[in-house]
């Protein structure tokens, strides 16, 4: 499926984005990243240290795979939209947990934040021009 200018232009952005957000979960922001495990998924640092440099490096490869994989853009923004949705209970556990990270010191900024998640599931999905193939897909197999 065919994407427009637009939607290849907010793709390579949000690509750059995830390839910053890799980059700095396996350095400059680690600790900041720690912040955010939720702490019902574990307690012990050495696995939370490994659930923040493996999801860096997921965030790496997708960041690179929204820039670089046209041809499967989108498969990559559904896997993208995925990928959000599965890290959201990390954004869930700053807010309940009044966690003050990446300058989210307030409980109404980490609640926009929180607020912005459905955004960047959409963003890719359209970025990406996955809602208009997995729709069409679907029609036309009735």
């Amino acid at each position: 499926m065919k994407t427009t200018r637009t939607q290849n232009i907010f793709r390579i952005i949000l690509g750059s984005f995830m390839l910053y957000a890799g980059i700095g979960h396996l350095s400059f922001r680690r600790t900041e990243f720690l912040a955010q495990v939720p702490t019902w998924i574990t307690i012990d640092p050495s696995f939370m240290d490994f659930i923040v440099l493996s999801s860096g490096v997921v965030e790496v490869l997708l960041g690179l795979a929204m820039i670089f994989m046209v041809k499967n853009r989108a498969k990559v923004g559904m896997i993208l939209a995925i990928f959000f949705i599965l890290v959201f209970p990390g954004n869930i556990n700053q807010y309940v947990n009044e966690i003050s990270a990446f300058g989210l010191d307030t409980d109404t900024k980490r609640l926009i934040r929180l607020l912005f998640q459905p955004v960047l599931v959409l963003w890719a999905l359209w970025s990406t021009g996955a809602l208009q193939y997995y729709c069409k897909k679907k029609c036309c197999k009735k």
